[in-house]
């Protein structure tokens, strides 16, 4: 079958879909003019006694018209708010592989980033856009140029490492803390590596 007649297949089924919901919906307005109708009758019998008569009917249009509005007229899910946040710290402080496994993505395909990259990072209730700025010597001096926009701050240390990158880690942040841009914004801050035999205590970090 060629697509153009698949194509006319599909808009033939859409439109009998919809012409069975305009039926519907006529069905229940003629039921309800009906009903309608009984109820302001004036025949011989007691006004009393139609409207015990059309209860049972008046119910059951209530439903049916509660659950087509429940099937037809139920909009998307409420969008879900989104947050801009700059993730830095020096190279090898573990931000791809941080960004990666909060992502669900295979560890095996971690790179260190050179420039910046940005994931989105779903959660429950939000959604975190998150930037990554490389940690090279060579790219920290151009951290501020990507600092405009942001809602929050997450710094990455190894804890794990020398005491010179630490030091250089510390003056980083300092700097980070200091700067117009983000020092009204929340930090998080990260003391990675903890798993390693080298790692030091947060207490001894803030030390």
């Amino acid at each position: 079958m060629s697509d153009l007649r698949i194509t006319e297949a599909f808009l033939y089924m859409d439109y009998l879909r919809m012409s069975e919901c305009i039926q519907i919906s006529f069905a229940v307005c003629r039921i309800g003019i009906y009903t309608a109708g009984l109820l302001c009758s004036t025949s011989i019998q007691p006004l009393g006694t139609y409207i015990l008569l059309a209860s049972p009917v008046i119910s059951r249009i209530s439903r049916k018209f509660k659950c087509f509005r429940a099937l037809c007229c139920k909009g998307p899910p409420p969008a879900r708010p989104e947050y801009d946040l700059v993730c830095i710290g020096l190279t090898g402080s573990g931000k791809t592989s941080l960004l990666s496994k909060l992502c669900s993505e295979s560890p095996n395909s971690v790179v260190s980033t050179t420039g910046f990259s940005i994931k989105a990072v779903p959660f429950q209730n939000a959604i975190l856009n998150v930037k990554e700025l490389g940690g090279a010597d060579n790219i920290r001096k151009y951290w501020s140029r990507y600092y405009q926009g942001s809602q929050g701050v997450i710094f990455v240390l190894d804890s794990a490492s020398s005491e010179d990158d630490l030091e250089t880690a510390r003056n980083e942040l300092h700097s980070a803390l200091q700067h117009p841009q983000l020092c009204t914004l929340p930090f998080l801050i990260l003391a990675n590596h903890q798993d390693k035999p080298a790692a030091r205590s947060v207490q001894e970090i803030r030390d």
